[in-house]
């Protein structure tokens, strides 16, 4: 058994569940690379643009924007911002689009591939087929995933959006997108186990009905106790610390190894 990350208690998936599995869904920013910090460098900046053409005087440093909307797209949080400055006819979209360009370009140009992660993916990618299910933009996501080396191990073809996949565009905690992906994946909910990082993406997933594991690996460390505990609030079955350690949680029962 491997340890809670924050309380020292063993991280543990019920055989059951893990013997039912057929995909792992991955969310993707904080998740699978470290893309939300950089993100909202680029993001403050047409953010507090926004808020300048909305005559709202409030503005946001990177850090203050990345705690008030972790999980949440650019086109609900600049609906909400509107909203609250009293401008709720705004029309979002062209922020929505510029926000999109500013943030792929710069994630494009800073993340790097984080070799264990990449090594984790690849172990579980022989018995599960990977996917990505985000609220981010695909074209934000392609970026990223080239950046960091992951197109291989899940293609564009892999990857839903709750942003462009969907017929009406939402974003996490809905669990639209998670069941929208299991609908296109042909698969019921309980056999794709989704990994989040997020305490609105686990909400997604777990309303989609899928089991789903916390993973703080890229939570910064200072908040890493408060996260471990609002995600197990909020449905997860477990919580782990990299995707090391949960490959180390799946393998052995997928692979047979634990007999």
């Amino acid at each position: 058994m491997t340890a809670s990350p924050t309380s020292g208690t063993a991280a543990t998936l019920p055989r059951d569940v893990v013997a039912g599995l057929t995909h792992l869904l991955c969310d993707a920013d904080g998740n699978l690379f470290p893309s939300e910090e950089p993100a909202f460098v680029a993001s403050a900046e047409v953010t507090n643009r926004f808020l300048a053409e909305l005559g709202d005087p409030r503005r946001y440093t990177p850090e203050e924007l990345r705690l008030a909307t972790t999980g949440m797209n650019f086109r609900t949080t600049s609906t909400r911002l509107a909203a609250e400055a009293g401008r709720p006819e705004v029309d979002v979209e062209p922020w929505v689009a510029e926000e999109k360009r500013a943030v792929t370009a710069y994630l494009g140009a800073h993340l790097r591939p984080h070799e264990p992660t990449t090594a984790a993916l690849t172990a579980l990618a022989t018995p599960l087929r990977l996917a990505a299910v985000s609220s981010s933009a695909l074209a934000r996501l392609a970026a990223c995933f080239t950046a960091t080396g992951l197109d291989g191990l899940i293609p564009a073809d892999q990857r839903f959006s709750a942003e462009d996949s969907l017929p009406v565009p939402t974003s996490k905690p809905d669990p639209a997108v998670y069941l929208y992906a299991c609908e296109q994946l042909g698969i019921a909910p309980a056999a794709g186990l989704a990994v989040e990082d997020s305490v609105p993406g686990a909400l997604s997933a777990v309303r989609a009905g899928c089991p789903t594991v916390g993973n703080l690996l890229f939570v910064q460390p200072a908040e890493r106790t408060d996260r471990e505990a609002a995600l197990r609030e909020a449905g997860v079955v477990t919580v782990v610390s990299s995707w090391q350690e949960l490959a180390d949680l799946l393998l052995p029962v997928l692979t047979g190894g634990d007999r």
